[in-house]
C-alpha cells in the first residue's frame, strides 16, 4: 500500500540521505602496504576512494546543484543574485562615469583609447599624430608617403578624445572607431602636391624604337598621367576625416596623350642613326680639356623618338645621362658639370643633322672666396681671372674703398662668365702680360707667335681666360687722358676683336696700329712694352693675320705673374721661355 507522505517531507528526507552519503565518504580509512625493515610504510587509497581533484570537483557539482535548486525554488535568492549583478555593473559603469574615462573598447587613428581620460588620450593621440602617423598616397601601384604635416593636416586631439568619451559603452563588446577631428591647411596642402607633381608625373611616351636582335623596331606611342591638384584637394577635403582615419589617400591623375603614336615614318633614318659609331665630346674652355663618352646601340637607341618633322631627343631618358657625367666631373673639380639645357639643345641639333660626333661643354658653378692678407679688389679680380666690375657684381653693396678683412668671404662669379658664346674646341691663344708675348694654337700646333703690347699700369689688361666676342675691321676707342676743353677725341684701331667688357659699353680686345688724333700712332708704332689702355696690340700685318684666323668663341687665355696658366699649351708657352 502507497504511503503519501508531504512534499517538504520528501524533499527533507532526500537532503538527510545526501548528508549520510558524504559523511561516509570522509570515514573511510587508508589502508597500508606492508613494509620491509627500514622501509617507509606507503601510504594507498582504497579502490572505492576518490583523489583529492575529484572530491573537489564533486563539491563544487553538489554546490551548483544546491544553489540551481535554491534559485528554482526560493525567488528571494535568485532576486539577490540579479542584484549583485546589478550592483557590480553599476560600480563598474560609475568608475568610468566619475573617474571621467572613455569606454572601453574604443578607436581612434588606430589606437585603443578605452579606460584612458580625456587628457590621457589627448596626450597619446597627439604623439602619435606627430611622431608615428603617416599616410599612404596611391596612384594604381605606386605610392608615396607623407607625414599629415607635410600634407597640411593637423589633429585636434581633445575633440576628438572627448568625441570617443561621449559615444559612452558604443564600443562594448564589438569596439567603436572615432573618426578624428582634422582641419586642412590649404597652402600647405597645395604646395606639397605641387612638389609630388614633379615626383609622380608619367611622361607621354612618344613613339620610340628598340633593337630585337639584329631588327630595329618601332614602338608605338603610349600615355603619360600627371597630378590634377584641382581636383586632388577637393577630394581630400571632402574627406579629411577619413583620409586621416584609413591613413591612405588616392591621388588623382589626368592622362596626357603622347604627340606621335605611329613610329615608321623615322624607322630607316633611326636605324641610320643607331648603327653608326657616335661619341659624344665633353669640352671644357677653361683647362683646354676634352673628355669623350661612348654608348652602345640599345641606349643611343633608348634616347630617340618620334617627332613632328623627324627624329627627336628623348629629354627624359637622356638627362639620365647628363647626371651622371656631371656627377664625375665633380669627382675632379666640385664646380664642373653638363647643363642640361644646353647639353639637350646640343645633342638634338646632331640628332636631326644625323651628325656622328656632338661637343658638350663643360661649365662652372659659382664659388666662394676666403680674403687673404694683401687682398684688394683688383687682386682678388686678376687672381681668379675676372674684370674687376664682375666681382663689384656679385658683391653688391659691398664698399671696395674700405680694407678687407682677412678671413671674409665674398662671391665669385662662374668663370663661364667671361665667356658667353659657344667656344671653338681646336684653336687658342695665349698671351703672356709678363713677357708681353703672344702664341696661337690650333689642335695643339703653333700657328703665329709675336711681339704685342697690353695695358700701362694705369689701364693694365685683365688676366683671366676669354675669348673673341666680335670682329670689326676699324674700331673707335678713347680715353679720358685724352679729354680735354673742347672734348674727348677719339682714336682709330685696325682689326678689333672684342674680348671681354671693363665694364659695360667698354671693350678691351686685339687690336693692330692705333691712329691717334694728332696723327700719330699708339707708341709709334712699336710692341713689346706696355703702350695701350688695356687692349692687346700687335702690330698691324700680324693683327690681319689673327683676325682672319680666329673666329668668335675663340678662348684667349691671358697669363700673368697674378694669374697662373690653367690649360695644357700655355702652362708649355710659360715654361718654354716664350717671349722672355
Amino acid at each position: 500500500m502507497d504511503i503519501y507522505q508531504p512534499e517538504e517531507r520528501r524533499r527533507k528526507g532526500r537532503a538527510r540521505e545526501r548528508h549520510a552519503a558524504r559523511q561516509q565518504r570522509h570515514v573511510t580509512a587508508p589502508t597500508t602496504t606492508p613494509t620491509f625493515a627500514g622501509e617507509r610504510p606507503v601510504m594507498s587509497r582504497s579502490p572505492q576512494e576518490p583523489s583529492r581533484s575529484a572530491e573537489w570537483v564533486g563539491r563544487a557539482n553538489i554546490f551548483v546543484r544546491d544553489l540551481l535548486w535554491h534559485t528554482r525554488n526560493k525567488p528571494v535568492v535568485l532576486a539577490g543574485i540579479f542584484a549583485v549583478i546589478a550592483l557590480a555593473g553599476l560600480l563598474w559603469v560609475g568608475s568610468f562615469v566619475f573617474g571621467g574615462r572613455i569606454f572601453p573598447n574604443v578607436w581612434a587613428l588606430g589606437l585603443n583609447i578605452g579606460g584612458l581620460t580625456v587628457d590621457e588620450a589627448t596626450a597619446a593621440l597627439q604623439d602619435y599624430w606627430a611622431n608615428s602617423a603617416t599616410i599612404r598616397l596611391y596612384d594604381q601601384e605606386r605610392m608615396w608617403e607623407a607625414t599629415p604635416a607635410e600634407m597640411g593636416l593637423s589633429l585636434d586631439a581633445r575633440a576628438t578624445a572627448e568625441t570617443a568619451r561621449s559615444i559612452g559603452l558604443s564600443g562594448v563588446p564589438f569596439g567603436y572607431g572615432v573618426q578624428p577631428v582634422v582641419a586642412l591647411d590649404e597652402l600647405a596642402s597645395q604646395d606639397y602636391f605641387l612638389d609630388l607633381t614633379e615626383w609622380s608625373k608619367i611622361l607621354p611616351y612618344n613613339a620610340g624604337y628598340r633593337w630585337e636582335g639584329e631588327q630595329l623596331v618601332g614602338v608605338p606611342g603610349s600615355d603619360g598621367r600627371f597630378l590634377n591638384i584641382a581636383a586632388t584637394m577637393s577630394a581630400l577635403r571632402e574627406n579629411l576625416a577619413y583620409v586621416a582615419d584609413q591613413t591612405r589617400f588616392s591621388l588623382i591623375m589626368d592622362p596626357m596623350p603622347p604627340d606621335e603614336i605611329d613610329p615608321t615614318p623615322y624607322l630607316e633614318q633611326a636605324r641610320a642613326s643607331t648603327l653608326q659609331q657616335f661619341i659624344m665630346h665633353g669640352y671644357d674652355p677653361i683647362r683646354d680639356e676634352q673628355i669623350s663618352w661612348t654608348t652602345d646601340r640599345n641606349t643611343l637607341t633608348s634616347w630617340l623618338e618620334a617627332g613632328e618633322d623627324g627624329l627627336n631627343l628623348r629629354e627624359g631618358e637622356f638627362a639620365t645621362f647628363v647626371e651622371a657625367q656631371s656627377n664625375t666631373l665633380r669627382q675632379t673639380d666640385a664646380l664642373r658639370y653638363l647643363e642640361p639645357v644646353d647639353t639637350m639643345e646640343k645633342m638634338q641639333e646632331a640628332i636631326s643633322d644625323l651628325a656622328s660626333e656632338v661637343y658638350l661643354r663643360i661649365r662652372y658653378q659659382s664659388a666662394v672666396y676666403t680674403v687673404v692678407s694683401g687682398d684688394t679688389g683688383y687682386r682678388i679680380a686678376a687672381k681668379n681671372g675676372i674684370p674687376f666690375y664682375q666681382l663689384q657684381l656679385a658683391n653688391p653693396g659691398r664698399d671696395w674703398e674700405q680694407g678687407l678683412v682677412v678671413g671674409e668671404t665674398m662671391n665669385l662669379p662662374s668663370r663661364d662668365i667671361t665667356l658667353p658664346l659657344d667656344p671653338i674646341p681646336n684653336k687658342r691663344i695665349v698671351v703672356n702680360i709678363d713677357t708681353q708675348y703672344m702664341v696661337a694654337y690650333e689642335n695643339g700646333e703653333i700657328v703665329f707667335n709675336w711681339d704685342i703690347s697690353t695695358g700701362m699700369d694705369q689701364a693694365p689688361t685683365a688676366p683671366g681666360i676669354f675669348q673673341i666676342l666680335n670682329h670689326d675691321p676699324v674700331a673707335a676707342g678713347g680715353s679720358y687722358e685724352l679729354c680735354g676743353a673742347y672734348g674727348c677725341s677719339q682714336w682709330q684701331m685696325y682689326w678689333f676683336m672684342g674680348i671681354y667688357e671693363v665694364f659695360p659699353g667698354l671693350v678691351n680686345g686685339f687690336h693692330g696700329g692705333v691712329l691717334l688724333p694728332n696723327g700719330q700712332y699708339l707708341g709709334d708704332g712699336n710692341v713689346g712694352r706696355p703702350y695701350t689702355y688695356g687692349c692687346v696690340m700687335a702690330q698691324n700685318d700680324n693683327a690681319e693675320l689673327l683676325y682672319n684666323w680666329a673666329e668668335d668663341g675663340v678662348i684667349v687665355e691671358i697669363v700673368s705673374s697674378q694669374f697662373d696658366p690653367v690649360s695644357a699649351v700655355a702652362q708649355e708657352m710659360v715654361a718654354d721661355g716664350w717671349g722672355v
